[in-house]
């Protein structure tokens, strides 16, 4: 086990610090505020939910009387339209929910200006979910949205109906540390991350905030949105939303969790990382959830959905049968 911990550590530092200004998603956003009547949003016919928050505002696409509904929840940094291929499929038979965090990918910073931004986000879905009348939606997170997932579905059980954790585990702190890392352990390196971000150089910051989001992406003619939503997204809540991932250890809470519960996830960016290596770290980091069903995607970097976007898509669609 200290082998597999000090190989997550590994991990960690090549596949999450050097994402740590980014951990971003898709392109462009209009930025309109949240807690606006549902209408159609301006050339992407799109409504946005009628729920008032400081902490995200909500695009809506689908049917009237839809077959179910199903929550996505982009990363950190990111911007709703990393789900626009997988909202074609799905908005025919299904109401999709597309979170856009405020601060991000051009939103107003709002609530999140200050403090946590994940465990509130959390929150206020729980209550969106309740306002909404939805029943037991499907919640898919990526990355940072995967966390939110994880609090929601933890800490409110009865509220989400099915979860998908794409490409995050319930620890990111263990990749920071030495074997045995805990979330009080690991502030230290938190709070060193954290002075790192909020103190570069602009130029400094945008650069490694690129080339992270570079890293990500495997299909290069997709970075190009990506690398938008990073540097429009308020580095302030990135940064405070990076370093509450660090020292969140979600690992005693996921048992808490009823909602069949799977995790695609992609082998770690570096040549001494194997596919096995990987499996285990994903099993040992998922260990206290052991309904969970965890899959490996290949040939993907972290945005599996514009790496693989019809295996992606094949594996939300099984999942929801």
């Amino acid at each position: 086990m200290k082998t597999l911990t000090a190989l997550a550590a590994l991990a960690g530092a090549l596949s999450f610090a050097a994402a740590a200004p980014a951990f971003a998603q898709a392109h462009g956003d209009h930025g309109q505020s949240h807690g606006q009547p549902a209408a159609a949003g301006a050339g992407h016919g799109h409504a946005h939910a009628d729920f008032e928050s400081g902490r995200f505002h909500v695009r809506v696409d689908g049917p009237e009387h839809p077959v179910g509904d199903i929550i996505l929840i982009p990363g950190l940094s990111s911007s709703p339209e990393v789900w626009d291929g997988l909202t074609e499929q799905l908005k025919g038979r299904y109401r999709v929910h597309r979170i856009h965090v405020q601060g991000f990918a051009g939103a107003p910073a709002e609530d999140n200006a200050t403090g946590p931004v994940a465990a509130p986000v959390a929150e206020d879905i729980a209550r969106y979910i309740a306002e909404q009348g939805l029943n037991k939606p499907t919640v898919i997170g990526h990355s940072m949205g995967g966390t939110i997932g994880m609090m929601l579905a933890a800490r409110h059980p009865d509220s989400v109906g099915k979860l998908m954790v794409v490409d995050m585990v319930p620890f990111m702190g263990a990749m920071f540390g030495p074997p045995g890392t805990t979330a009080e352990s690991v502030v230290p390196m938190a709070d060193q991350i954290h002075a790192g971000m909020t103190s570069a150089p602009e130029e400094q910051y945008r650069q490694q905030a690129a080339a992270s989001v570079t890293g990500m992406i495997n299909t290069e003619s997709l970075r190009a949105g990506p690398l938008e939503d990073s540097a429009r997204s308020d580095r302030t809540v990135s940064s405070n939303a990076f370093r509450e991932l660090v020292v969140t250890d979600l690992r005693p809470e996921i048992g808490r969790i009823t909602a069949p519960t799977r995790v695609l996830y992609v082998k770690f960016n570096d040549p001494r990382m194997t596919n096995e290596i990987t499996d285990a770290i994903y099993r040992a980091s998922f260990a206290t959830l052991p309904g969970a069903t965890l899959t490996r995607i290949d040939d993907s970097a972290h945005f599996i959905m514009l790496d693989q976007p019809a295996r992606f898509a094949a594996e939300v669609n099984a999942f929801l049968e």
